[in-house]
């Protein structure tokens, strides 16, 4: 079985690789972005399955998974994502992909799920796809919006506005405003500040 991973995530990609080729009988190829998993496919050997990080260079959303799933070759392809919502998932299931993987399925099922998919199968964990989306109950979090909540775990963690909006999968510029917007609303005169009030609060 051949396995195209296509991660800009450096650790994350060698982790996945680690884990696949640790099976027996899977071979993997490995690519840091879109416009590199696009030539390695076209160039051959066919690949039994192709892994898209939903949020890397050139993938441009879902308009990537539906580009790759015209190339010649008979591959499968799949969405990896850690900041996907379940909205996307299933826009990515019924747009024909083989599955759906968040990032923090574990080795096992990871494993398992790559060969189900290459089985021919259609994967998506239940768990995550029966999940309500995340409602924050606590009167902090209640004054912001889903985004602007996300946005500010972002903050927290000490991530630059770019680097929030490619987990996220946004524009850099709404970014900055969602985080002009949260400092209004909770009172923070600055990124630190806003990071500060949230901890405080016990939000994350």
């Amino acid at each position: 079985m051949r396995v195209l991973i296509a991660d800009d995530h450096d650790l994350l990609r060698d982790t996945l690789d680690l884990f696949l080729t640790s099976e027996a009988g899977i071979e993997t190829v490995c690519a840091a972005n879109f416009n590199d998993a696009a030539q390695l496919v076209a160039e051959g050997p066919d690949f039994d399955l192709v892994l898209l990080d939903y949020g890397m260079p050139g993938m441009d959303g879902l308009n990537g998974l539906e580009r790759m799933l015209r190339m010649p070759g008979g591959h499968r392809v799949a969405i990896i994502s850690g900041s996907a919502t379940r909205e996307v998932a299933e826009a990515a299931l019924e747009s024909g992909a083989a599955g759906f993987l968040p990032k923090t399925l574990s080795a096992k099922s990871l494993v398992n799920a790559v060969r189900f998919m290459a089985m021919g199968e259609q994967y998506a964990p239940l768990d995550f796809m029966r999940a309500a989306e995340a409602a924050p109950q606590h009167p902090l979090a209640e004054q912001l919006s889903t985004r602007e909540f996300e946005v500010l775990k972002g903050l927290t963690e000490g991530k630059s506005n770019k680097e929030i909006a490619r987990d996220l999968d946004i524009r850099e510029p709404t970014v900055k405003l969602h985080v002009k917007t949260l400092y209004r609303k909770i009172g923070a005169a600055n990124r630190t500040q806003a990071a500060m009030i949230a901890k405080e609060a016990g939000l994350f």
